[in-house]
């Protein structure tokens, strides 16, 4: 049974032509396997540089956000601490996708949620004017960068992102963000 399992969870993956997909702690070393990976896939595939550029930049902007931001940690101090995620690469209909999702505090998803619906509302130009006023601007308030990496993924997406959250109790809320590329 294990082995069926194990089997139908990879077609499951491959059907949806998922190149990467990975779940449980991330680190920065993660991050780099992870992003090497993908990057040699991108190249033995001979996709475009551009596209490749973008792909990787969204995949390493999603990953940090789950390194700086996922509720669902283990470790102390908090700056040691082990954050968990999920994190998805495939291609449909031609475009490649990035998917990462994490655990947040459900105090913080409305004013998430606010934010992503202001950028996917936005069109190219309105994304370029915005990330420059943030890059003069202090970083907001209980960031751990720059402020930009949500702006920085909806700027090199294709299309708007997408984005979603499940609430999972009182204090924990499912976050997941989508972009095409």
């Amino acid at each position: 049974m294990l082995a069926q399992d194990i089997w139908d969870f990879k077609s499951a993956l491959q059907e949806q032509h998922v190149l990467i997909a990975y779940s449980g702690y991330v680190s920065e070393g993660v991050l780099f396997a992870l992003g090497e990976a993908l990057k040699q896939k991108l190249a033995m595939d001979e996709t475009d540089r551009t596209v490749t550029k973008r792909v990787f930049s969204v995949f390493v902007e999603q990953v940090q956000n789950i390194i700086r931001y996922s509720d669902e940690k283990d470790g102390k101090p908090e700056e040691e601490a082990l954050r968990t995620g999920v994190i998805t690469v495939g291609v449909e209909d031609s475009r490649f996708f990035v998917i990462c999702g994490n655990s947040i505090d459900s105090a913080k998803a409305p004013e998430l949620r606010e934010k992503l619906e202001v950028l996917a509302g936005m069109d190219k130009d309105e994304l370029k004017a915005f990330y420059r006023q943030k890059l003069r601007d202090d970083p907001d308030e209980g960031s751990k960068g720059g402020s930009i990496g949500l702006i920085e993924i909806a700027r090199r997406s294709s299309e708007p992102i997408k984005f979603d959250f499940l609430s999972l109790d009182e204090k924990s809320t499912f976050f997941c963000l989508k972009a095409y590329i």
